[in-house]
């Protein structure tokens, strides 16, 4: 990191440099300047910036879908946005939390000049997840049948299982993608992924309309349409590396189980679409603080990965709340984008003020979610997700959806409650880390793996 004039000292922590010898790899404790805050915030901006362009066009694509096929009509919405969170909880959100482990293993790999273990780390990676993505396709393939076994609208169920079997294309590319975006992210090279994924969302938007109303496949056109796009986007980012790399859904099947269910789950898609949207600036940030967090570790400079947790904390806290004012202010024309029926605009309007709480909560957990996969604890965020989302959110949501009978709003508060235990589980987790303790371990986990490969070579 580069370092500021010496005159120039941060009054909250001593100037002082130490380094300790591990097998050879030094970790270094050094005292922060301001000049150091100010190169970290430009680093993590640069970083960022790219990767949130990435995700919201990445997401932008079942977004637009669902926007389409909501002009289709109120059944075609609800079995869509059924469709779309069976589909995230049961692939989506697998594939992405598998994903994740790469952000470690790639990120301190780099971070420690192993560049020879980047490639095998995405390999196997890719193996993996497209072993998984087989038994997947067969849940989607089954979709209606599980809905309906679920207590699910009959009509809905079945709409939902015909959408979810053209998207089984996209489950595939859904698994490599996510191999070669953290294989690209951990080196720092986010504007290929920027270009690629700007080349297949905007197309997108006349792929999805030909194929549903020019070709008039309706719904299963907009199915389709994600996945040529994601295949696109598979194959621009595969060809430029050969060159030189699920809990909020849940609600919207709850939405299902209510009393007026096409309005309920048309309603909880559209908030949940909107969360998401947002969710993946947030997924930007997290990005970048994991990649940040995994390097600094990985070169042995612990004091440098505490830096960038402040400086992504700040920035993450003023995301959060430029983001929550905007979605109350665009309260009463956001469900108009969707939908052309008023009580699905009116309800959307009820709903946006507890999106804007919920987007806030969830940026700031994303960076602390963040920082944890890049110290290597990704079993401890699946535990705190589990606690958080299955033992008190779903739990509480459907308490007051069904037992106060509050309804689709009731099921977002549940959510929210969740976050809560989420996001004060992982301050505990982030305020108690022993950073230097966390780049031993990195030294020791790239030098192990290094090992391993000379032994089996």
């Amino acid at each position: 990191m580069a370092e500021a004039s010496s005159s120039v000292k941060t009054s909250l922590i001593p100037n002082q440099e130490r380094s300790h010898e591990l097998e050879g790899a030094t970790i270094s404790q050094q005292g922060f300047r301001r000049g150091d805050f100010v190169e970290e915030a430009k680093l993590q901006l640069w970083l960022a910036g790219p990767l949130i362009a990435v995700s919201l066009m990445q997401y932008s694509l079942q977004v637009t879908s669902v926007m389409y096929v909501g002009h289709l009509g109120e059944l075609a919405l609800s079995s869509a946005s059924m469709a779309s969170s069976f589909a995230s909880v049961t692939g989506f959100s697998v594939l992405l939390g598998m994903g994740s482990a790469l952000e470690t293993l790639c990120g301190q790999a780099y971070g420690a000049k192993q560049y020879n273990m980047l490639g095998v780390h995405m390999q196997r990676a890719m193996l993996t997840l497209l072993a998984v993505s087989f038994p997947l396709a067969l849940i989607w393939f089954y979709t209606s049948t599980i809905l309906m076994a679920l207590g699910q609208d009959h009509e809905i169920s079945t709409e939902a299982g015909t959408f979810n079997q053209w998207m089984i294309p996209s489950l595939f590319a859904f698994s490599l993608l996510q191999c070669l975006n953290r294989f690209l992210q951990t080196q720092n090279n986010v504007f290929p992924m920027m270009i690629s994924s700007g080349v297949t969302a905007f197309p997108h938007i006349m792929v999805c309309w030909a194929l549903c109303f020019k070709f008039g496949l309706g719904n299963k056109g907009a199915a389709l349409a994600i996945s040529i796009s994601n295949w696109v986007n598979v194959l621009l980012l595969a060809s430029y590396v050969n060159f030189e790399y699920w809990s909020f859904e849940m609600v919207v099947l709850l939405s299902g189980l209510l009393p007026n269910p096409k309005l309920e789950t048309s309603v909880l898609s559209i908030s949940l679409n909107t969360c998401w949207m947002v969710y993946m600036i947030s997924v930007g940030l997290g990005s970048a603080i994991s990649t940040r967090v995994s390097n600094e570790l990985g070169a042995g400079r612990p004091q440098g990965a505490q830096l960038a947790l402040r400086v992504m904390t700040i920035m993450a806290l003023s995301e959060g709340a430029a983001i929550a004012t905007a979605t109350v202010l665009v309260r009463y024309v956001w469900g108009k984008l969707y939908s052309n029926e008023n009580e699905v605009i009116i309800y959307v309007a009820k709903m946006m003020p507890l999106l804007a709480l919920s987007d806030f909560l969830d940026g700031f957990q994303c960076v602390l979610s963040g920082a944890a996969r890049g110290c290597g604890w990704q079993n401890l965020c699946v535990l705190i997700n589990l606690g958080a989302y299955y033992v008190v959110g779903i739990p509480t949501a459907a308490l007051f959806a069904f037992i106060l009978h509050i309804g689709g709003m009731g099921l977002w508060m549940g959510i929210i409650c969740g976050l809560l235990v989420q996001v004060t589980a992982l301050v505990a987790v982030n305020v108690c880390t022993d950073w230097y303790e966390e780049a031993t371990k990195a030294a020791n986990r790239v030098q192990n793996t290094v090992l391993l490969i000379d032994k089996a070579t």
